[in-house]
């Protein structure tokens, strides 16, 4: 019998696999997100043991240090990617906002996408 999905992986991949061309790889517990094979989101849960659940994404330079300033109980830089820009969303800590979750991954996805399909999703947004 298969174990259920985590569902907060579940809502993760609601929110990325509604923008244009997503598609999701599960790597255990673990999955990826990407647009044309340029990954935009990582779900991450217990990443080589750090205990932590979260989203990961691409964030533009120095924003990634300076929401962990700014939030650091909410905000991390993830193992091997915070330092290439990426910041990570703890989704193991109370309430999850899933309004920042979609927000944080669809400008991720922006700096991912082809333009063509980024614009796609700026027109929905605006």
């Amino acid at each position: 019998m298969k174990a259920a999905e985590d569902p907060r992986l579940t809502q993760v991949s609601t929110i990325c696999l509604a923008l244009p061309e997503a598609s999701r790889t599960v790597h255990g517990s673990h999955a990826a997100f990407t647009v044309r094979k340029k990954t935009f989101a990582y779900f991450l849960n217990d990443h080589h043991g750090d205990g932590i659940v979260s989203i990961c994404v691409r964030a533009f330079p120095g924003e990634n240090k300076g929401l962990v300033a700014a939030h650091p109980r909410k905000f991390y830089l993830p193992a091997y990617i915070g330092p290439r820009g990426w910041v990570g969303l703890r989704l193991d800590r109370g309430r999850v906002d899933w309004k920042e979750v979609r927000d944080l991954a669809a400008a991720s996805y922006l700096q991912a996408a082809p333009k063509k399909l980024a614009a796609q999703v700026e027109a929905g947004i605006s």
